[in-house]
């Protein structure tokens, strides 16, 4: 049906190669409408160097944007009349993953890391798993505290508080509490998240 449309558009496009054609679907994007894409009968259609080249009838515009080699790109269909641009639309998508890849290099992943504690920790493992929590810390990420309650222990949550207290207190020169020690079932957890500046 595309392909029918396409050579009933009007009498300039019989001057187009099949390669034009395919380059206008090939590189279509889901956001835009480009070339033959677009539905509307008159379009306000701005040229490659932003200059304004007025209210133009589809055909013209799109006959206007290959007589340069170049796409018409619809950049705004929700304006009266419609507005269009012509440029290098491939060249334009390319920029644009380029940005987009950039951007997400740069943004940073704040990951959750888990540090188990047990009621009876010795000073050796508390200590050890203090300093794992502030390395983390120190590299961005949150760190959730949780100790598991295992039969009798349930009777004694006070000792949990008291371990996750010393504990939050062993880091709060890299992290501050975000959420306080609570205890969810036979779990008692806490959530460390970085200083800010760290």
């Amino acid at each position: 049906m595309g392909l029918l449309w396409f050579y009933g558009v009007d009498s300039f496009c019989s001057r187009l190669c099949f390669t034009k054609f395919w380059r206008c679907f090939t590189i279509s994007s889901k956001e835009l409408a480009i070339n033959e894409e677009i539905r509307f009968k008159e379009v306000r259609v701005i040229d490659s160097d932003g200059s304004q080249l007025g209210i133009l009838p589809i055909a013209k515009a799109i006959e206007a944007a290959y007589a340069k080699d170049l796409d018409l790109v619809n950049i705004s269909p929700n304006a009266t009349p419609p507005v269009c641009k012509v440029m290098d639309y491939g060249k334009y998508r390319f920029e644009q993953a380029k940005r987009e890849k950039e951007a997400k290099k740069n943004q940073k992943v704040v990951e959750i890391k888990e540090i188990r504690l047990g009621l009876s920790i010795d000073t050796h493992d508390f200590e050890t798993k203090g300093n794992q929590a502030i390395k983390f810390l120190g590299s961005g990420n949150k760190v959730k505290v949780s100790i598991r309650f295992r039969g009798r222990e349930m009777g004694h949550p006070e000792v949990g508080y008291d371990t996750m207290t010393r504990f939050a207190e062993y880091c709060a020169d890299a992290g501050t509490v975000e959420k306080a020690a609570k205890l969810e079932g036979r779990n008692m957890l806490m959530f460390l998240a970085p200083k800010t500046g760290k």
